[in-house]
């Protein structure tokens, strides 16, 4: 399967073609008779404008991800006041939307991304997936087919473009651990920024790099820790240690399984250990997971009966 991310910008055929600076004399071009095509989102904005700053990267983002159904156009209300006082611009920073040659909606004040893709989708300048997200799928879908170098490779051609996409992160992370690689994840994983580790999917992979450390240091001892177990079903330490070496061998079922007997025993042991490690678990295995649900199901009949 050939990867369908080419040399194309990410957003597909917007790069910065799709965003301009205007002034009154271009005005006429850049936005009116370009808005004939397609939706054209204006933002009146100052170098002086401290919320300009914080909304105009939100607009390029959004505009860039619309994949070419939008233009952005960016005048200086400093440079071209004329337009700023016929469309009665009262603040900074206002965003219009020009569309058949006409303002059709807008705001003020510096708003949230999804904001603005909610805006563009309503003026209808939304677009399919972008080659990125495109791209993302195909990944996704050599990982579940379990070719973790093909998928590897087109995750890190996605981070050639977008260099913190959170997918494409966790994604890679997880090939890296599926090949053996943990210790190569972790050093990939020091790079990533603090405010990107905290999406949902990254958070998930670093869950199951953790239990990676943990089960290598208990597999070797698999057989140790179920005697343990069984000759003492109190030994709740043996007993996690015990879960955390199925769960590095595959078993996610047995490994919960163990858990749950040790909440069943005694939940409150070591400040609720058993618990948090299975929570641990439900993180990296996902919501959706099968295991996890028939866990969090016996997990409230515990904690509730």
């Amino acid at each position: 399967m050939e990867p369908i991310l080419g040399a194309a910008q990410p957003g597909g055929q917007t790069g910065e073609a799709a965003i301009v600076d205007a002034t009154t004399a271009t005005f006429m071009a850049e936005v009116v008779d370009a808005s004939m095509q397609m939706p054209v989102l204006v933002d009146f904005w100052a170098p002086w404008c401290g919320p300009c700053k914080q909304l105009t990267p939100a607009l390029e983002n959004a505009v860039r991800k619309a994949g070419g159904s939008v233009k952005l156009v960016k005048i200086n209300v400093d440079e071209s006041p004329e337009i700023a006082g016929q469309l009665r611009i009262q603040s900074i920073p206002t965003v219009y939307v020009f569309k058949d040659g006409q303002p059709v909606d807008g705001f003020q004040g510096a708003v949230p991304e999804s904001e603005i893709t909610a805006l563009i989708e309503r003026v209808g300048g939304a677009a399919g997936p972008s080659p990125i997200e495109q791209a993302l799928e195909q990944a996704d879908q050599l990982m579940e087919a379990g070719d973790h170098q093909q998928a590897g490779a087109l995750y890190q051609q996605i981070l050639q473009h977008e260099q913190t996409n959170p997918a494409a992160l966790a994604g890679l992370l997880k090939c890296l651990l599926a090949d053996g690689r943990s210790d190569h994840a972790e050093k990939v994983l020091e790079q990533i920024p603090e405010d990107v580790k905290a999406d949902k999917a990254v958070q998930a992979v670093i869950a199951q790099i953790e239990l990676a450390k943990e089960g290598a240091k208990a597999s070797a001892e698999l057989d140790t820790l179920r005697a343990k177990v069984e000759a003492d079903p109190k030994d709740h330490r043996s007993r996690i240690d015990l879960a955390a070496a199925l769960y590095a061998t595959g078993d996610r079922a047995g490994a919960v399984e163990q858990l749950l007997e040790s909440i069943r025993i005694d939940r409150k042991w070591e400040d609720e250990a058993a618990r948090k490690q299975l929570l641990k678990y439900f993180e990296a295995m996902g919501p959706t997971d099968p295991v996890t649900a028939d866990a969090r199901r016996r997990l409230s009949s515990l904690l509730f009966s």
